[in-house]
């Protein structure tokens, strides 16, 4: 299948609070054991990936209930926490968490996103999951977009021009229909990480945040990423995204570049480049649905 299969509507059978409290270890056995079918499989799998992202964000939210916690404690994902073991205990990283604190405490408008969806990314796509990685700038810097996932934003607000751009790509190359939202936790919790260079903006300020230590974070987590695992696509759009290759192997993973989605480059080379057909990246998406059919994004 496509990446527009992982726009597939959760089994109304499963119930995530149910699914939030199995044991780790049996979140995937539980299924895969089961009488299902492929499909069935699929969805339940997804359903059960969904449960622990929302219960690292619940446990998120609890460390940032106080107003002043720490980049270190925000991060916990276990598995992230493992393979970045004291990235955030490193000086810069130190001056970054007291930089985006006094940002949120004393600066003259807001901050996003909100505390707890900072490290939305690594808690929703777990290291070991990691299949393929969509490498964005900043968050959007609007009320209520920033969601802590690259180029994406909560069901009810307006879906952004490269979001929109992407939508009508896939359209275009696969015939799926595009969809009315533009959240994007199903592609994530399917192995997408969805990684933004820099991780805090401040409000109708684009890279307001840049160059205070974020990026020196991310791309600890592309190097991890590039080192430690092998086979990965890395979709790199637009000049920002393209300057991350230096840490990318590309002797174990594949690049698809293009143009970056925004209105204002799409035209430039990303509308056509039938990023989607790329054989390695379909191969990993047919894992999650074994025959090909036209689909709702």
């Amino acid at each position: 299948m496509t990446i527009a299969d992982f726009f597939v509507p959760p089994a109304k059978r499963l119930r995530s609070s149910a699914a939030a409290t199995l044991p780790a270890a049996s979140l995937s056995s539980s299924s895969s054991s089961s009488s299902l079918s492929p499909e069935q499989r699929r969805r339940a799998d997804t359903n059960l990936a969904l449960a622990r992202a929302r219960r690292n964000l619940r446990l998120a939210e609890s460390k940032a209930s106080g107003g002043a916690a720490k980049l270190e404690e925000l991060l916990v994902e276990e598995t992230w926490l493992e393979a970045l073991s004291g990235e955030l205990r490193k000086p810069y990283a130190l001056d970054l968490c007291r930089f985006v604190a006094d940002e949120r405490l004393h600066g003259k408008v807001p901050v996003y996103p909100p505390t707890h969806l900072v490290f939305h990314a690594l808690h929703t796509t777990p290291f070991h999951n990691v299949k393929a990685v969509i490498i964005g700038q900043d968050p959007y810097h609007g009320p209520g977009q920033a969601m802590g996932l690259s180029f994406s934003v909560p069901e009810g607000i307006k879906i952004p021009s490269s979001l929109q751009n992407i939508f009508k790509e896939l359209h275009k190359d696969l015939g799926c229909t595009v969809p009315s939202h533009g959240n994007l936790e199903r592609w994530a919790v399917q192995g997408v990480l969805l990684l933004n260079t820099v991780l805090t903006v401040r409000e109708h300020q684009a890279n307001s945040h840049a160059k205070k230590g974020w990026e020196q974070f991310t791309d600890a987590v592309i190097k991890t990423i590039s080192q430690k695992k092998s086979g990965l696509v890395f979709l790199l759009w637009g000049n920002s995204a393209q300057a991350k290759i230096r840490l990318i192997d590309e002797t174990k993973h594949h690049i698809l570049k293009s143009a970056h989605p925004s209105g204002l480059s799409a035209h430039r080379g990303f509308f056509g480049c039938r990023f989607i057909f790329f054989p390695p990246l379909v191969n990993f998406l047919q894992y999650f649905s074994p025959g090909y059919k036209k689909t709702q994004l």
